[in-house]
């Protein structure tokens, strides 16, 4: 790293049209923020290198974290002014255009504010002594970073933050000497408005809920935050359909980027294991995370029910559990199916049968899952992999237009991780967005069910409908 430079008939119809009323609706409706953002760069920020002890790096345009050569970052701010109760605080770091990393850096907070930019070498460097605020996953090239950091920065006074970490695989980030993207503390005060999704819908039924979404926290992402601060306004039960910690589904990945987010959400989830939770052996960071209400962990599937409604969460890692007609699975869903007593039934599971994503194709492994529901008047499967939203008239499992006994498919990978596009669009497809966090809501009624996308602050994309029951 050495030589490595640093840096069913429905309304659906009427509903897909997103109008300039229904625009200006939204916009009406929204709560009248009285918070105030403060964005703040650094007053030094540099880094350190083992084999170059004396050597300064303040005045270089990029800082490093690695660990061939030893390499640390320190980051200084100095906050003034406030004059309200700190709401949140987020260090903002943005990866350089060669900073491609398996691994961000461990980063904490420091007691020493009173090194200098240009006086610091690895001789006389601060310690890097205070809590830990992330360890972060796998970063990727021109990606802003975003840190919760709330817990140190609660008012004025001068904060530093120091970066190390175990990777031979060094992550390179652009310092206060590039610029625009130089890295930023931005700091809300006063009392930020209300995370109530603000749509032009009726107030809630009191039906039941099930909201969320796949393909969620990603430490080197903001998306998780921005959709968990929707779910904090939605009640009802949480899907997490799959890939719900990146990299790789560890228990680190869990602590450390599902848990701020997501997490505080945790009591009411009940999630779907994605592929990259079986990254980890047995996707045991997954269900030792969620316990049991993931299900028996050498299945991955259950079901449950909520209102007049059945849900069954699915395992769709095939080659590992799995889907084909006659398994275990398919046999025991088949059972679960024929044995309910509700008169509408929703499924999930991570990979889509159906899709238009440019990164996955349509899997048909899971043909035999689908055509099970099929075979017992199902009304929705809600998947995701595919870091976009896709919503698929009924069909049936085959992919044939069935208003009558069709399902309908959604793709909802737009939990938090990093957004993804179309490639070829298939038949049946009818909506779809793929510049837009968000969460899936579904109301279930006695006898129908409404879906609502719901999107991230200050995003005007969303897809709402109704249908009626089989």
């Amino acid at each position: 790293m050495g030589s490595r430079h640093i840096r069913r008939a429905s309304t659906a119809t009427a509903a897909v049209a997103t109008t300039t009323a229904a625009v200006a609706a939204l916009l009406t409706t929204a709560p009248t923020a009285t918070a105030a953002t403060t964005t703040i760069n650094p007053t030094a920020d540099t880094y350190v290198q083992d084999s170059t002890p004396t050597t300064n790096y303040g005045t270089s345009s990029q800082f490093t974290v690695d660990n061939s050569p030893v390499r640390q970052s320190f980051l200084k701010f100095t906050v003034s002014g406030l004059t309200e109760t700190v709401a949140s605080a987020k260090l903002r770091i943005r990866v350089t255009n060669s900073g491609n990393s398996s691994n961000g850096g461990t980063w904490k907070s420091m007691a020493d504010t009173t090194w200098t930019e240009t006086g610091v070498t690895w001789n006389n460097k601060p310690v890097i002594n205070g809590a830990t605020v992330a360890s972060l996953g796998s970063v990727a090239n021109d990606q802003w970073v975003e840190i919760d950091v709330t817990s140190v920065v609660t008012g004025n006074g001068t904060f530093s933050f120091g970066g190390t970490s175990t990777s031979t695989n060094g992550a390179y980030y652009d310092s206060r000497e590039s610029g625009a993207d130089a890295p930023q503390l931005v700091i809300t005060t006063g009392t930020a408005p209300s995370p109530t999704p603000t749509t032009s819908t009726p107030p809630p039924s009191g039906d039941p809920v099930l909201v969320g979404a796949g393909d969620i926290a990603n430490c080197g992402t903001g998306g998780d935050e921005a959709t968990a601060s929707l779910l904090d306004g939605i009640t009802g039960t949480v899907m997490a359909i799959g890939d719900t910690a990146y990299p790789d589904g560890t228990s680190s990945d869990y602590t450390n980027c599902y848990q701020p987010s997501w997490g505080r959400h945790k009591a009411r989830t009940k999630p779907a294991t994605g592929n990259h939770e079986y990254h980890t052996t047995g996707a045991s960071g997954y269900f030792n995370y969620f316990g049991a209400s993931a299900g028996d962990p050498s299945k991955g599937y259950y079901s449950f029910d909520l209102g007049t409604w059945h849900v069954v969460a699915l395992n769709s890692n095939c080659s590992i559990v799995s889907c084909s007609a006659g398994s275990a699975q398919e046999q025991w869903l088949r059972n679960d199916l024929a044995a309910s007593t509700k008169p509408c039934t929703v499924a999930y599971w991570h990979h889509p049968r159906y899709t238009s994503g440019s990164s996955h194709g349509p899997n048909t492994a899971v043909q035999p899952l689908y055509q099970a529901l099929y075979d017992n008047d199902a009304e929705v499967i809600v998947t995701g992999h595919n870091h976009n939203y896709e919503r698929f008239a009924p069909m049936n499992a085959t992919g044939g237009l069935d208003n009558t006994r069709g399902i309908r498919q959604f793709v909802a990978g737009m939990g938090g991780t990093g957004l993804g596009g179309f490639g070829t669009i298939q038949p049946n497809s009818e909506v779809r967005n793929s510049s837009t966090w968000g969460v899936l809501k579904l109301t279930l009624h006695s006898g129908s069910y409404d879906w609502q996308f719901v999107p991230q602050a200050g995003k005007t994309f969303t897809d709402s409908g109704t249908n009626a029951c089989h």
